[in-house]
């Protein structure tokens, strides 16, 4: 964030103030890899439609922001996208410049398109007129430097611990010869006579580049982008301390840092001044899509139109349950958790699944047995309320900061610049013998125990009422509660991989859902609780147990925390059988679309070092339903959607209706629009390739021996070597609720409505399990093509 000082009080600086902040917003948060959430990479174009939005993302990128044209051209050949789903987006596209007829944009996807190139940097320029590669050069060296900078403990010492990164630099840059040896000569000296504060020196280098007030917003954006996830780091500071009411200012002194390199090389280089001040000009046009990104967005709509139309023939509302069922299980509403429910509810008609978030309403912080991590068990969206710790003995607790303090010296003795080289020596043929064994999916799969997690501080017993209240009421259980409910969490075990995090439970912040789940089973149990709950109009047997459980999406194994002395052994035995049976049913499912596996070797891909692909984790995620479980109880969804359980008529104020729209479909949008961003453009928004990656500072992934940090999701992630795994299509949202519900909360969260008004996401209102309506940009509704075919 920038601090206006008081001398800068001229227009131009306030203009170019502005562009600087208005730069930093445009640029996505990227999470650590110890807690790796998905992020939606145009967080800061949420405000455009897509076709604008993929202009700027040209102009500052070079990248493009749909599927590739001859795909959809393609789709189109072979009928997967019909004439309807053209007319369709084709009427909703908002361009004036737009085909003028079905036929003239099916003509326009068979032509070529423009591939954009991004209006290049100053560095660039000097490339071309040098023959030396400057932006190799300054990756390298800003690489360098902020892998110290921002290191979380992975390096042996930090360079410059507590100081800001503006200043930082400038000392570390200042004494670097590097650049000077390239040959930009001066460069030590032109560091250290520049002005000492962020805000002075992006002034005094827009000044000295020419860079007007027009062109500084989409220059500056250039510039960041340009620094890939070292940027997207800055951004995750500011996100954090705002979160906190504070402010960061890291991404700022980033962007003073480019500058600075910028003046440099003009300073050395003047013979680029002329091109420079034309790319100038260009940068002061304004945003507007070509015809080329206007065809582009409109057969990227088309297309999700298409999934749109094969989503809805497919929906075909079961009956509803009229016995009671004696088991119900939550589930995380996470998309591979609908493979095991289908699967789970396939064993006995008396087997009842639901969908929520799998954090379950628990906004923890958790400090696990032994260490002094806090992790945030909750979407990043909210702020913790609760905070949890293992519920381990002393004795316990000092034995695992031991065994903790003697794997740290052997990493430090592994590391340390003398001693690795005495160390490959001795452990090499022991170490050789390791990976063999671990390549071959034969390694130890054992993890060490977890202890009960428990509330610490504990909760009195007014405040145990009200919160279990609040859970079960957004859940859905206030009645017909079965003998047995399971809180089944999910967690994802894979070996040898800096995105592990990826894989586990989103709505946990990146973490296992183990502890939330659990903790929920122990609030649910509590006597103090339950004599409570009637207050509140919840009705809850006597006899009823609350399990907390985990799902390995990996291996599909599902652990349970049993609770012995008050659940039958009998029905325990039944219960394990059902669940070894799903477990089989579901491996069997997701054997077909991993590359040469079976449903007899996939859960050995969890324990091979070498494995690139553990799973597809939610890959192909494609639409988000919130829906009595009986409107998608017979359909098959392939694992491409989000379920969450919500009956609108028991919805009072439609509280649940808010909460649903506001917290687990943005995080949804974000974890679709990541696969999205990291398939359409992985060179920009991807993780780059696995086979590749370094760890960066405890923070994340470069590939290669430095430079520039890769965020989203690693290749493998989203293609099979051959073909894209992720289908790129903007999340479709089904909601059964009243239209004027849905409308007024959209009203009154325009943040959220703009994802809908601008297309990042589609909305649908369900009536009795059937589409009735589709929101238009705008705040209107139509009745949807398919219910009027019907009627």
């Amino acid at each position: 964030m920038f601090v206006k000082h008081t001398q800068f009080t001229s227009t131009r600086i306030a203009q170019i103030l502005k562009a600087g902040e208005a730069a930093i917003r445009a640029i996505p948060p990227a999470f650590p890899l110890e807690a790796t959430v998905a992020v939606n990479p145009f967080l800061g174009q949420a405000g455009e439609d897509l076709a604008t939005a993929s202009a700027r993302l040209a102009r500052v990128a070079g990248t493009t922001l749909t599927q590739d044209r001859q795909t959809l051209a393609a789709a189109i050949e072979t009928g997967c996208i019909t004439d309807e789903d053209l007319a369709g987006a084709l009427a909703a596209s908002p361009a004036l410049a737009k085909p003028a007829s079905v036929a003239a944009l099916k003509k326009q996807a068979q032509a070529e398109c423009e591939q954009p190139v991004a209006l290049p940097t100053l560095a660039e320029l000097a490339a071309e007129a040098t023959g030396i590669d400057w932006p190799a050069v300054i990756e390298k060296s800003v690489g360098l430097w902020a892998s110290g900078f921002f290191d979380q403990g992975q390096a042996l010492w930090s360079p410059a611990p507590g100081a800001r990164a503006f200043a930082a630099w400038r000392s570390w840059a200042s004494r670097d010869l590097t650049p000077e040896i390239a040959g930009l000569k001066g460069f030590c000296e032109h560091v250290s006579t520049s002005p000492d504060t962020t805000e002075r020196a992006i002034l005094q280098a827009a000044d000295k580049l020419g860079i007007s007030d027009k062109a500084a917003e989409t220059a500056f954006h250039r510039l960041l982008i340009d620094l890939g996830g070292w940027a997207q780091h800055g951004r995750w500071l500011l996100w954090q301390a705002e979160l906190e009411d504070r402010t960061d200012g890291t991404l700022a002194d980033l962007l003073a840092i480019r500058l600075i390199w910028e003046d440099a090389l003009l300073t050395s280089f003047p013979e680029v001044q002329k091109r420079w001040q034309a790319i100038v000009t260009r940068h002061e046009q304004k945003i507007a899509a070509t015809p080329d990104q206007i065809v582009n967005a409109i057969l990227q709509e088309a297309s999700e139109r298409a999934f749109q139309r094969n989503l809805v023939e497919k929906l075909k509302p079961g009956k509803e349950r009229r016995q009671q069922a004696a088991i119900q299980a939550a589930f995380c509403i996470d998309v591979r958790s609908e493979i095991y429910r289908r699967a789970l509810e396939n064993q006995s008609p008396t087997i009842e699944t639901l969908g929520f978030a799998g954090f379950f309403g628990l906004p923890v912080a958790h400090q696990g047995h032994g260490s002094d991590v806090v992790e945030n068990h909750l979407p990043v969206l909210l702020k913790p309320a609760l905070t949890s710790t293992g519920n381990g003995s002393k004795q316990a607790e000092h034995k695992t900061r031991i065994s903790a303090r003697a794997v740290r010296a052997l990493g430090r003795f592994r590391q340390a610049a003398v001693s690795s080289f005495a160390f490959v020596e001795a452990a090499g043929p022991l170490y050789g013998w390791k990976l063999m064994r671990d390549a071959m999916g034969l390694g130890d799969g054992s993890k060490q125990d977890q202890t009960a997690p428990r509330l610490a501080p504990g909760l009195d017993a007014t405040v145990k009422v009200e919160t279990a209240a609040a859970v079960l009421r957004a859940m859905g259980l206030t009645k017909d509660l079965a003998p047995l409910v399971l809180l089944v969490g999910h967690t994802a075990q894979t070996c040898n991989n800096p995105h592990d995090s990826a894989y586990h439970c989103g709505a946990c912040g990146g973490y296992s859902g183990e502890v939330s789940a659990r903790l929920l089973a122990d609030l649910l149990n509590d006597p103090e609780t339950r004599a409570g709950l009637a207050e509140h109009d919840i009705e809850v047997p006597a006899d009823t147990v609350f399990l907390a459980g985990l799902h390995n999406t990996t291996t599909d194994e599902l652990t349970l925390f049993e609770r012995e002395s008050v659940i039958d052994k009998e029905d325990l035995a039944q219960l394990r059988v059902w669940l070894e049976r799903a477990s089989a049913e579901v491996r069997e499912e997701r054997a077909l679309k991993l590359p040469n596996e079976s449903a007899q070797t996939i859960s050995a891909r969890a324990l091979n070092w070498a494995e690139i692909r553990p799973e597809w984790g939610l890959a192909d995620c494609a639409a988000f339903v919130a829906a009595p479980r009986q409107v998608t109880s017979t359909t098959d969804l392939e694992g491409r959607a989000f379920l969450h359980s919500y009956d609108w008529q028991g919805d009072e104020g439609f509280n649940t209706l808010e909460l649903i729209l506001t917290a687990p479909v943005v995080v949804a949008s974000w974890i679709s629009l990541q696969y999205y961003g990291s398939s359409v453009a992985p060179d920009i928004f991807g993780g780059g390739n696995k086979l590749i990656h370094n760890v960066v500072g405890g923070i994340g992934v470069v590939e290669g021996n430095g430079g520039r940090l890769r965020p989203g999701l690693p290749w493998q992630a989203v293609h099979d070597g051959k073909h894209l795994a992720h289908t790129p299509l903007r999340l479709t949202v089904l909601v059964e609720a009243p239209t004027e519900a849905i409308q007024a909360v959209l009203t009154k969260h325009p943040e959220v409505r703009a994802l809908f008004d601008n297309g990042w996401l589609h909305l649908f209102a369900l009536k009795e399990g059937c589409v009735s309506a589709r929101y238009l940009a705008g705040g209107s509704w139509s009745p949807d093509m398919a219910a009027q075919r019907a009627a």
